[in-house]
């Protein structure tokens, strides 16, 4: 079946190791024989860089590998926690990085896709410390630490983030609609893909007099998403991870 699917936060890590099979169990049945398969960021729970030597790495990279040796196309997008992956790990992974904000052709239609921590403008801290992290100069110092240091600078940092969230009101977590808004017009869009809310749902707007739909991923935690398109339209889809 020509196929193209959408993941995005599965926040890949050690101590969830259920998330982990769920997903190798995602590559070998619904991705088999898919035309692409699009990882929309924070694909792992924090990268500290394609030197990682943690065996879920490399087990993931070989996964990758063998579903685009069946002849399916793999995309990696740079999502909040995963901003470092590189260009060695895709190669290991057989994969593609694309950039923020990507448009595609999705079966005639075309559909911006991005990881969508860029629509949250209303969180200023936050944007203040993207701005920083995405810094090539503050990335290149980063990564010339060694690897037990960045560990614990990356832990750190996700603590921090954790304990700021429980302090923010709603609103400010979720995508800011005027910046929606702005995004459609600036690609000519009229469907748009992303993750990073943890708020799956398919919005209908109307942007320009035109009609417009926002398709949210959820996170993978008790249950996993995926958005399935083919040539009869788009799927937002829901299942238990056991």
């Amino acid at each position: 079946m020509n196929k193209t699917l959408f993941i995005s936060d599965l926040h890949l890590h050690e101590s969830r190791p259920l998330v982990t099979r769920a997903f190798f169990h995602f590559l070998d049945t619904t991705a088999r024989n898919a035309t692409a398969l699009y990882i929309l960021g924070d694909f792992f729970d924090a990268w500290i860089g394609d030197d990682d030597d943690q065996p879920l790495v490399a087990e993931v990279a070989n996964a990758l590998s063998k579903l685009a040796n069946n002849n399916t196309q793999i995309y990696l997008m740079h999502g909040n926690r995963d901003f470092l992956l590189g260009e060695d790990f895709a190669k290991r992974a057989n994969a593609k990085i694309i950039p923020e904000e990507t448009c595609i052709d999705l079966y005639g239609t075309k559909t911006l896709l991005l990881h969508g921590d860029s629509l949250c403008t209303a969180d200023k801290d936050y944007m203040q410390f993207r701005a920083m992290v995405r810094n090539p100069v503050w990335q290149e110092q980063f990564l010339t630490q060694p690897l037990a240091t960045r560990r614990a600078i990356a832990t750190e940092l996700r603590n921090k983030s954790k304990s700021m969230n429980s302090l923010k009101a709603n609103d400010i977590l979720d995508v800011t609609p005027s910046e929606v808004e702005t995004v459609f017009i600036r690609h000519q869009v009229q469907h748009m893909i992303h993750g990073h809310t943890h708020r799956p749902a398919r919005h209908q707007l109307i942007i320009n007099n035109q009609q417009c739909e926002r398709i949210v991923l959820g996170d993978w935690h008790d249950t996993f998403w995926f958005v399935c398109a083919d040539k009869n339209g788009m799927e937002l889809i829901q299942a238990d991870i056991k």
